[in-house]
């Protein structure tokens, strides 16, 4: 066997690194960019929950004045900033409930109804899009427009919001005068209920009806 000198050996190793090293250092610098990328995005992620968090409870601590009730100007420079720097999170589209509520409690329905809208045209989860739904269809009710209260609820809803959106249909339908539906819409609400829910104000409903038509 014939043995390489060591400028040989060079020339082999000079070689190889132009055919393969970039290639290599190429993949290698790749991989170190995505896991490092990985890890800071996840170190941003992290930041933005407890950035998100932090500034939703500053919301939810104006309810705490010493009067006990919330400040409106607070709520709404809170949940402003809430959607300007977290846009499209759980917190920002809780907080836009949290406004909603303030919005009903101090009459302003517009304001009310402008907040839960949003969250049912673009909502995170479908937690947030059933709650925001039957809210607005109550602020839509509170403002005479039952019937467009209860296009909301048309379609099916997950078993989880069953009851709670079949008792709220019933409701609508009485204002409407429309007992056969609402009656309709109570038994369906009770029988997505579990065995051992109270139902006490449910069948309080189903019984008021039931002597209309006595």
């Amino acid at each position: 066997m014939v043995s390489r000198t060591d400028d040989e050996e060079l020339a082999v190793i000079k070689d190889w690194w132009q055919r393969n090293g970039k290639p290599l250092l190429t993949g290698s610098v790749l991989a170190l960019v995505v896991v490092f990328g990985w890890q800071g995005w996840q170190k941003y992620q992290t930041s933005q929950a407890h950035g998100a968090s932090m500034l939703y409870q500053q919301l939810l601590e104006t309810a705490l004045n010493p009067s006990g009730q919330p400040d409106p100007g607070k709520v709404a420079e809170l949940a402003g900033k809430l959607k300007s720097d977290f846009s499209g999170t759980h917190y920002a589209q809780y907080g836009s409930l949290f406004v909603a509520k303030v919005a009903v409690e101090s009459g302003q329905l517009d304001d009310a109804a402008a907040e839960l809208q949003a969250i049912v045209d673009e909502p995170v989860d479908d937690t947030l899009a059933e709650l925001a739904r039957q809210r607005l269809a109550r602020v839509l009710a509170a403002q005479d427009k039952v019937d467009e209260a209860l296009k909301l609820l048309e379609g099916d809803a997950d078993q989880a919001y069953l009851a709670s959106r079949e008792e709220l249909k019933g409701d609508l339908l009485v204002k409407l005068g429309r007992s056969d539906e609402a009656y309709a819409a109570y038994v369906k609400a009770k029988a997505a209920l579990a065995e051992d829910a109270a139902v006490g104000g449910l069948q309080l409903k189903l019984d008021d009806l039931a002597k209309g038509d006595a």
